[in-house]
């Protein structure tokens, strides 16, 4: 079993994480934008509408895991791996499953938290983006809401309203993830299996600060409506040994 030395401390693999909340927030952007955006990892975003692509906001409260308590914010673009074709003309719903079928993965352009250990777990073992940054979490109120704040500037105050019910949840689902870091772009087996799901068009408010981040998330066109909100009350995930593509 491979093992991981962080901060004095070994991390075993595959990285079990028991129980997260997470909330997201998912919006069709220009895909040129997007493309220019993620340029420096050499993948391109996939195309799920012509000329769109699938940009996500997701904040998170990591209640039980290997890399212990923090609370996490992504940004992440829907990528094609290396290779992959482009996906014919379709429905949304048709074309984001001819994706996942492809290998479309989730790229994580960045990845602040608010602890130090996750941080460097997460950069020494998969290159993630992680950097410390000031997440305020309210999740106890019918409204889950982020604030998230780096260097002392407002990136970001997302609020989102769950939507209904999801049946059937609690299967484990796979899906790889894409990191960059020190000009090497890696990909990780991820699986997970999500308890209460909520989701609905629509669904976020969103306020935008002055910090980089923030310019660039205006670039892509936000604010604006979002495609789909969603929030997952109890979340346990699997990540494995991350590899170049």
């Amino acid at each position: 079993m491979a093992r991981h030395l962080i901060q004095g401390r070994e991390v075993a693999m595959p990285v079990r994480v028991r129980d997260v909340m997470v909330c997201s927030a998912s919006y069709l952007v220009r895909a040129d934008a997007a493309r220019a955006v993620i340029a420096y990892s050499r993948l391109d975003v996939a195309e799920v509408l012509p000329r769109k692509a699938l940009c996500t906001l997701v904040f998170a409260d990591y209640r039980d895991g290997d890399l212990d308590r923090y609370h996490e914010f992504g940004v992440a673009f829907l990528a094609r791996p290396p290779g992959a074709g482009h996906v014919p003309g379709g429905g949304l719903r048709a074309n984001l499953s001819e994706l996942h079928r492809t290998g479309a993965g989730a790229f994580v352009h960045w990845l602040p938290v608010d602890q130090g250990f996750t941080m460097e777990a997460g950069r020494a073992i998969w290159g993630f983006p992680k950097e410390l940054a000031d997440i305020d979490l309210r999740m106890s109120s019918p409204y889950k809401r982020c604030i998230l704040r780096k260097d002392g500037r407002l990136v970001l105050d997302l609020l989102i309203k769950p939507g209904v019910p999801v049946p059937g949840t609690g299967m484990m689902t796979a899906l790889d993830a894409y990191s960059h870091l020190d000009g090497v772009t890696r990909r990780i087996p991820w699986s997970m299996s999500p308890r209460g799901i909520r989701t609905r068009p629509g669904g976020a408010l969103i306020r935008l600060g002055n910090h980089p981040i923030a310019k660039e998330l205006s670039e892509l066109g936000l604010p604006k409506r979002a495609l789909v909100t969603s929030t997952i009350s109890h979340l346990s995930m699997t990540l494995g040994e991350a590899k170049e593509p």
